[in-house]
């Protein structure tokens, strides 16, 4: 049985297609193997289908490897955690007390923001420097600094 570089083509860019569809992102590889396979098959006509199915068996592994291992990040991205923020230092700029919300602003943007809605445990007034203890959804927990 001979099959046409074409089909391969065809085959290649419908999983590339389907990828776009379905978010697995590892159809891709299949697609891309395919499409490598057509262009083998296209510059080669007399290879036979056993090996064009070798070659894009290998290739999609291939290009699959490749990901999971080269591109894919190794370690996750810990710039934009809470974690990191805990112990900056701001100045409050709304006085807090245990039961009404303040504001406090920092230099340089936490998470985004250079202004947080904060509570605190004890009241504390307005222009003294807060350091934070926890962030609480939308709200940071803050203590003197």
């Amino acid at each position: 049985m001979d099959i046409q570089w074409w089909i391969w083509l065809v085959l290649g860019i419908g999983l590339i297609v389907l990828e776009m569809l379905l978010p697995t992102f590892f159809i891709l590889w299949f697609g891309i193997g395919a499409v490598v396979v057509a262009l083998v098959a296209w510059l080669a006509p007399a290879l036979q289908l056993d090996m064009q199915v070798l070659l894009w068996v290998v290739l999609s592994s291939v290009t699959a490897a490749l990901w999971f291992k080269v591109f894919k990040r190794k370690k996750p991205d810990v710039r934009w955690t809470a974690d990191t923020a805990l112990g900056e230092v701001g100045l409050l700029t709304q006085t807090v007390s245990e039961f009404n919300k303040g504001r406090v602003r920092f230099q340089k943007p936490i998470l985004g923001n250079e202004e947080w809605i904060c509570v605190a445990s004890a009241e504390i007034p307005a222009g003294e420097r807060v350091r934070i203890l926890a962030i609480e959804g939308n709200t940071v927990r803050v203590g003197r600094a």
